[in-house]
Formats: C-alpha cells, structure tokens, sequence
C-alpha cells in the first residue's frame, strides 16, 4: 500500500491528473462493504492533506461502520458527460481504491481539523490502485491510465 505522497513522486503526473479531477467537486462516491459482503454506496468528502487521502464521517456512520469490520474502499470522483461533439474535451474522471486505516491518535485527529467540538471518524487510506480515465486527443480512443501496487503505471488505449 502507498500514501499519496509516494504515488505523487512515483508518478507526478498521473498522481497530478487525479488531484485536479478530484478536485473539481466537493463530493465523491465512495464503495464500501456491507457484513453480508454486499456493496454499500456513499457520498462522502475526501482530502488529499500533508501526503495522504483522508476519509472524515460523522459517528456511527453505516460507510465508517463498515470500514472498521472490512477496510477495503473504492472512491470515484465527480464526473460530468462528455461533449457528444468534442469528446476529447472531456476532463475525464479519477477514481482510487486501497483500505482505510481508523486514526484515533487525539494529536493528528486535532490537526486534521474536524468539525469543531464534534466526535468523527477519521481515515487515511493506503492506496493501492489509481486510475484516470479520459478521451484522447484525436476523440477517438479512450485512454484508461493506472497505476496499481506491485505492478506500476500503464495506459490502455480503446476504441
């Protein structure tokens, strides 16, 4: 697993591409896994601060609830439809996965600065897979550029 930090300086501008696509909404999808092993779907906000991805929810939360019994997450930033006219126009879209790690240490959830005077949880995700996906220049190809643990960046051209 990698902070975000390693992936920035593993691959600055993949790592680049998915900051700004996350960036360009407040919210974000986030899967997680119910105890039947169903998935759950959530909006939830995510924070790339001091070289990590970071997952805030308020107590008791079913999303954070089903991160402390199963880790795994998957997070999709916010989309628009692409241009049916100018389809390499499209910004694209980021999504990351990796397992979330409760911090219950008082000194960091203090300086992460969560709602004043209220009690949350707080995660930082150890990322395993990245991904970018956006239409190439000519409109023609989808280009799908990832990043995964152990096997590195790649990009995948489709038609």
């Amino acid at each position: 697993m990698a902070s975000w930090q390693e992936i920035e300086k593993e691959n600055p501008t993949l790592a680049a591409r998915v900051l700004a696509s996350m960036g360009k909404g407040r919210h974000k999808t986030m899967a997680t896994l119910r105890r039947d092993g169903s998935p759950r779907i959530s909006g939830t906000e995510v924070e790339f601060k001091n070289g990590e991805v970071w997952l805030g929810s308020m107590p008791g939360a079913m999303k954070a609830l089903d991160l402390r019994r199963d880790p795994r997450v998957a997070i999709h930033g916010p989309s628009v439809d692409p241009d049916e006219a100018d389809p390499a126009s499209w910004d694209g879209e980021a999504k990351l996965a990796g397992r979330a790690v409760e911090v219950t240490d008082p000194a960091v959830r203090e300086a992460f600065g969560g709602p004043p005077g209220q009690d949350f949880h707080l995660f930082r995700v150890d990322v395993n897979e990245v991904v970018y996906t956006r239409v190439d220049e000519s409109g023609e190809h989808l280009l799908i550029e990832m990043w995964h643990e152990g096997a590195g960046h790649r990009v995948v051209r489709r038609r």
